[in-house]
């Protein structure tokens, strides 16, 4: 059997800010989505706010990614036919939020990553640094307390770049987000 991940022992403290760096191939990505609840590790074990992992079936991981987790994708995965607002909406949309109050948490997830004069635009209509907060506003919605980001720079010019970076110091700094991101610079 082939092993991604090899000797690996982490110990991340809430309020961290950590950066999984490496060259192609190295088991960055098999890092993040171990440490986002999406994989297991076919050996060893991961303990995550009291849980054993390794040991959950798909259902539970669901549980822990909804309640405690945030995603930020390098391609962004934003709705291309909807609004910022509705694409920052959709978790509490999946987690069964009524209306008035999805629509109040979006905004004020969209108002903290300076979009909220941008909600009604479509990802057609903003930037690619702009998509890219979208993102994250729609990954801080739940108030997750750790942030995972696959490359959030990596589809962003330096500018762009620097933008994200500050953001995603910003949000570690002022709300104490566990932030872990990927990254091959």
């Amino acid at each position: 059997m082939f092993q991604a991940l090899k000797g690996v022992d982490l110990d991340i403290a809430g309020g961290d800010f950590v950066a999984v760096m490496g060259p192609s191939g190295s088991g960055k990505s098999t890092t993040m989505n171990i440490l986002g609840c999406l994989d297991v590790p076919s050996a060893g074990t991961f303990l995550f706010r009291g849980h054993h992992v390794e040991t959950l079936d798909r259902d539970q991981r669901a549980l822990l990614r909804r309640k405690y987790l945030g995603f930020v994708f390098q391609g962004f995965n934003l709705l291309s036919r909807t609004s910022a607002l509705e694409n920052v909406e959709l978790p509490l949309l999946y987690r069964g939020d009524e209306k008035r109050a999805r629509r109040a948490a979006a905004m004020a997830s969209l108002d903290t990553v300076g979009l909220a004069d941008w909600w009604d635009h479509t990802p057609a209509e903003l930037s690619g640094g702009q998509q890219q907060r979208v993102a994250i506003a729609r990954a801080l919605v739940t108030n997750p307390d750790v942030l995972l980001a696959d490359e959030p720079t990596g589809n962003l010019d330096s500018e762009r770049s620097v933008e994200i970076m500050q953001l995603l110091t910003r949000l570690n700094a002022e709300q104490n987000i566990t932030v872990l991101m990927v990254t091959h610079e």
